[in-house]
């Protein structure tokens, strides 16, 4: 059975760790979030990738992935060239969903839903540029809205009528509104609740779990097998991994609802 390695500073990877569940069902999974230098927008470039590489590098060691998913914009694009040379096994990034909003898009005016640090990258304006030149691109970022994600994932509703007031700049404009934080998949319902119903919410989650689906080698037989033979005993991996001592408990439980059978704290060997 393969071994997964998802990584992120809070909860929004999840979301990416329910698509990956959803399309390998059989996948032992580690989930890792850095809650300890949460969140990671708001980090010097050279800091972020001195934390990535020496918390990655520990973690492997201790779960043996046989591959990696960073399910983090700002740790994508910060630190995945140099985490590809650290490590000889496969690393997934994440980018937001330009391409595809691009796409299927019919007025051609799109929106990008991401955090402050996401928007003002020029790796944005890059893939605008390479598969989405003849369309608007309308960029709200939000650090409220991961907070709100967060806190959410422990049963606290968001105010919905700050939801609309953040998202209402794309809402005005775009027929397609990219979801462009692993954060925000998780608010998917409650935006869906403010947003106009011409609107069309999209985001990477799919197609990181293809991406993985793909790297591991699985083919269609080896999937649907997979799907017929799923048992308890595939959970026995199916961790939470967290890097800041004082966890709330109530996040705890959260973790455990979301079908974690064990939650780790994992502190760095040069702590120790």
């Amino acid at each position: 059975m393969s071994n997964i390695l998802v990584f992120d500073s809070g909860v929004g990877g999840i979301s990416v760790v329910r698509e990956i569940k959803q399309l390998l069902p059989t996948v032992s999974i580690d989930y890792l979030f850095d809650n300890q230098f949460y969140p990671y927008g708001q980090l010097e470039e050279q800091t972020l990738i001195k934390r990535l590489c020496g918390l990655l590098s520990d973690i492997a060691l201790k779960t043996n992935p046989d591959l990696i998913v960073i399910a983090c914009n700002s740790a994508s694009t910060i630190a995945l060239p140099t985490l590809r040379k650290l490590f000889d096994i496969p690393i997934v990034g994440v980018v937001p969903a330009i391409k595809p909003a691009s796409q299927l898009s019919k007025s051609n005016v799109i929106g990008l839903l991401a955090t402050q640090g996401t928007i003002t990258r020029e790796y944005i304006e890059d893939l605008k540029q390479a598969h989405a030149s003849n369309c608007q691109l309308v960029s709200v970022g939000s650090n409220e809205l991961v907070e709100m994600a967060e806190q959410l994932f422990c049963g606290v509703k968001p105010d919905v009528n700050r939801l609309h007031e953040i998202c209402r700049p794309i809402f005005e404009k775009a027929d397609v509104m990219i979801l462009g934080c692993t954060h925000f998949p998780l608010l998917k319902n409650e935006i869906e609740q403010v947003c106009p119903k011409d609107i069309l919410l999209i985001d990477s989650g799919k197609a990181i779990a293809q991406r993985v689906m793909k790297l591991l080698s699985y083919n269609t037989e080896n999937r649907q097998q997979s799907l017929k033979t799923k048992t308890p005993s595939n959970l026995l991996n199916y961790r939470a991994l967290y890097t800041k001592t004082d966890l709330d408990k109530l996040f705890i439980t959260s973790l455990f609802n979301e079908g974690f059978n064990e939650v780790l704290l994992f502190t760095l060997l040069e702590q120790r």
